[in-house]
């Protein structure tokens, strides 16, 4: 059920209400959806997955839509919370933007390190790859990459992508598969306290029970 082609439904844009870029949202029987995730045709049975822990495990009312390249989950929601009447986008804490970005960053230089500058640079351009299909806000391209891993998040004056839950997820999904493919092993996933040791005490805990409680907990431990 809820398992659709392109040509049950009608996708548009609308504009976000804060911030210089588009929504993509679906329609379907006069309701309303957002767009959750997005995954390439080769990993349709992930996209089920994903879809069927939303649907069955966290009691979520979305849409799988299979297309001929790409598989997309899509999260039911009133139009007026998008557009800003009556509601409005619910973001998560921008320490959560943080921590993906050390997840990033760690990654990447432990590739360097232990792979050597050419398999970084591979990576890096995976990880461009990756998040230009995930639809990922200023991650879409190397030249964007190189400016993710040269970003401080720690630092005072720390301006956050605009990465909303769906990006995040994203991101965390795609660094698991890179550092898998990359390492030959997830050791990487259960480290993510020393990665993120730095952080605020409660920021970290704040992102590690979001996590937890994610469809992502059972990697990222």
């Amino acid at each position: 059920m809820f398992i659709l082609q392109r040509q049950d439904v009608e996708i548009s844009n609308i504009p976000h209400p804060k911030r210089e870029q588009q929504i993509p949202i679906l329609k379907y029987q006069d309701q309303t959806f957002r767009l959750i995730n997005v995954f390439d045709a080769s990993q349709a049975e992930e996209a089920k997955n994903f879809w069927k822990d939303l649907t069955d495990n966290q009691g979520k009312f979305c849409i799988l839509l299979q297309e001929e390249k790409r598989h997309s989950v899509w999260g039911r929601v009133r139009l007026e919370q998008l557009t800003g009447e009556g509601g409005t986008v619910e973001n998560l804490p921008p320490a959560f933007a943080q921590a993906c970005l050390l997840i990033v960053q760690a990654l990447y230089f432990d590739t360097e390190e232990l792979l050597g500058g050419r398999q970084a640079k591979l990576f890096q351009k995976e990880i461009a790859n990756a998040f230009s299909t995930r639809q990922i806000p200023q991650g879409d391209s190397e030249k964007a990459v190189t400016q993710l891993l040269n970003l401080d998040p720690l630092a005072s004056n720390f301006q956050p992508p605009p990465w909303e839950e769906q990006h995040l997820l994203a991101i965390l999904e795609e660094m698991y598969r890179l550092g898998k493919e990359f390492f030959g092993n997830t050791n990487f996933a259960d480290e993510l306290d020393d990665i993120l040791l730095d952080m605020d005490d409660k920021d970290r805990q704040d992102f590690r029970n979001w996590l937890k409680k994610s469809t992502l907990g059972k990697q990222w431990k």
